[in-house]
């Protein structure tokens, strides 16, 4: 085996490393975090003024997670008829999850401040909390990957599709609950 075999496997630990990290800290700082639901009035100080508006952010970034998917499909040549995308089309793609980072942070903000980590409630909160986590560790990974031509080819579709399946669980276990008057439709 050459050096750039055995190389390689080792090269993959490091986004994964990377993802892992960063959702470990969130998970320690949002665990050692006093809940202070009156504290952060960010959106409000209660249930009722700060869910209606979360869950209409979380519906944006997932409309956004969609957008992004699309473009990514076209952009790897996926779309039957359409080709590969052009130059404007990774712009776009790049603006559009921008601003979707940028609907995350108030959102994620309120999460960490007003209710923390919370494991021990019911598994939705607790999925969720996980997968909150997971997200900013996710996104920093696929930054990495992305600005990084040395990664395999099926390492950034992967990294993208872990984020777009991210965001659509954080919205099913938050938003659609609230939506779907406190209750997860079943499946």
């Amino acid at each position: 085996m050459t050096a750039a075999r055995l190389e390689s496997p080792a090269r993959l630990l490091l986004p994964l490393g990377l993802a892992l990290a960063i959702a470990a800290g969130l998970y320690v700082f949002g665990t050692e975090r006093v809940p202070d639901y009156s504290g952060t009035a960010l959106f409000g100080r209660t249930a009722e003024d700060t869910l209606p508006l979360k869950s209409w952010l979380a519906t944006g970034v997932l409309g956004l997670a969609a957008v992004q998917l699309g473009l990514a499909l076209w952009m790897y040549g996926r779309f039957p008829g359409l080709g590969v995308a052009g130059l404007r089309p990774r712009y776009v793609h790049r603006a559009v999850g921008f601003v979707a980072l940028l609907l995350t942070l108030p959102i994620a903000y309120h999460c960490a401040f007003a209710y923390g980590v919370e494991t021990n409630i019911d598994a939705r909160t607790a999925v969720h909390s996980v997968a909150g986590c997971f997200f900013y560790g996710a996104f920093a990974a696929k930054l990495l990957i992305v600005r990084s031509r040395r990664f395999p080819g099926w390492l950034l579709p992967l990294a993208g599709g872990t984020l777009v399946v991210l965001v659509a669980v954080l919205w099913y276990t938050s938003a659609l609950w609230y939506f779907n008057d406190y209750r997860l439709p079943s499946l």
